[in-house]
């Protein structure tokens, strides 16, 4: 397939056809939506605002299309999930993240499915998929980053449920989650940790404003518990098996934070690419610099090397493997290349790409992001030296 910024996959009808379907939902309803709403990246989002997206979502197949077809889904593959999620990042939309659910949907819930009873299923999990629940996934704590074992939130025996006592951060959706998926220590117990659906509403929960990100958007939460009771029905899973849970298909979530990653990027050359043909200066086109055209070149080509990798790695898990290796450097590779696209995009725009809001300033801010998100470059770096050097 020659290189383009708007694959075509036209080997694979069905990913066409959902591809196709999803750019024109994106670039055609859900950006009217958005203009007649006025929101941008920064806009405080609203349940008000979500929900219609969530159910519209869902009535075109796309909430939750990466789930088995009993829960309504079409049970994608990782490699056809990936290219829906590439869409989604290079589409610009502000509520992209609602389309699939990654923020507060059946994405956001992540691999938890496996692990719920049928009531679980019934109060929790089948009303996200409809769209009518959100969730949030409570790990973080201000000094338990990438270091979980040092969490301080604590699940103390009461009957035979308990009390949990503690402080999340960084609980992204949790502004508008009914129940957030969280991962406390229990007491009594040197490394034992378990999972609990915590409603959001309940006695000694309170949901605070979480610090804003540098991206800027309002979608962070901390969640503080103070002997908030959660009965036996609650636990997902068995006692002891929360960092199981909570860090569930650890190297196929790696991989899959990097297509929307690479999505950002791909926005980002494609708005350099635009500005250079049309921005004129000294009575030329941009474009027209060799100094620009070997920039431009410099960044197709890295953003080729880094999708490549990607999507060879999850053509692996595919077919049954288990990349992890891979997954490390793919989170690697894909985050600090994908910034240095955003950074020599604001440079070819000069000027332009310094205006506070304007988009590929956003995009600078939104990429630099991901070299500290869901674990650091340094811990993806810890992870590939671990691999070959214990081997």
């Amino acid at each position: 397939m020659s290189f383009t910024l708007t694959p075509a996959y036209d080997d694979d009808p069905r990913l066409a056809d959902l591809v196709g379907r999803l750019r024109h939902y994106l670039d055609g309803e859900l950006a009217e939506y958005e203009a007649d709403l006025r929101l941008t990246p920064e806009t405080r989002l609203s349940r008000d605002v979500l929900e219609p997206v969530w159910k519209r979502s869902r009535e075109l197949g796309f909430y939750g299309i990466h789930l088995p077809a009993r829960f309504g889904g079409q049970g994608l593959s990782f490699t056809e999930l990936a290219a829906l999620k590439e869409e989604i990042g290079a589409s610009g939309r502000v509520l992209s993240h609602s389309v699939l659910g990654d923020m507060g949907g059946p994405l956001r819930a992540g691999s938890i499915f496996e692990f719920a009873t049928e009531l679980q299923l019934e109060k929790y999990l089948l009303p996200v998929i409809r769209g009518e629940r959100a969730c949030c996934f409570s790990l973080t704590e201000a000094d338990a980053g990438s270091d979980v074992r040092a969490m301080r939130t604590t699940a103390v025996p009461d009957g035979d449920g308990w009390r949990i006592t503690g402080h999340k951060v960084f609980s992204s959706a949790g502004p508008f989650a009914d129940f957030s998926v969280l991962v406390a220590r229990m007491a009594g117990a040197e490394e034992s940790y378990s999972a609990f659906l915590v409603d959001l509403d309940s006695p000694g929960c309170a949901v605070l404003d979480g610090q804003t990100p540098m991206s800027g958007q309002h979608i962070e939460s901390d969640i503080v518990l103070e002997d908030c009771y959660v009965g036996p029905e609650q636990l997902l899973g068995r006692v002891g098996d929360g960092l199981r849970v909570g860090l569930g298909r650890v190297t196929a979530n790696r991989l899959l934070h990097c297509p929307t990653v690479l999505g950002n990027a791909r926005r980002a050359l494609q708005l350099t690419v635009d500005f250079a043909k049309n921005r004129h200066a000294f009575g030329a086109p941009l474009a027209a610099l060799q100094s620009v055209q070997h920039k431009i070149a410099d960044l197709a080509t890295t953003y080729y090397a880094a999708r490549s990798m990607t999507y060879d790695a999850l053509a692996a898990l595919d077919a049954g493997a288990k990349p992890r290796t891979e997954a490390f450097m793919c989170k690697l590779f894909v985050a600090e290349n994908a910034f240095r696209i955003a950074d020599e995009a604001v440079q070819i725009h000069g000027k332009a790409g310094l205006v506070r809001g304007s988009e590929v300033e956003w995009l600078f801010r939104r990429l630099r992001m991901f070299r500290i998100l869901t674990g650091s470059s340094e811990i993806q770096k810890n992870g590939i030296a671990k691999e070959l050097l214990t081997t």
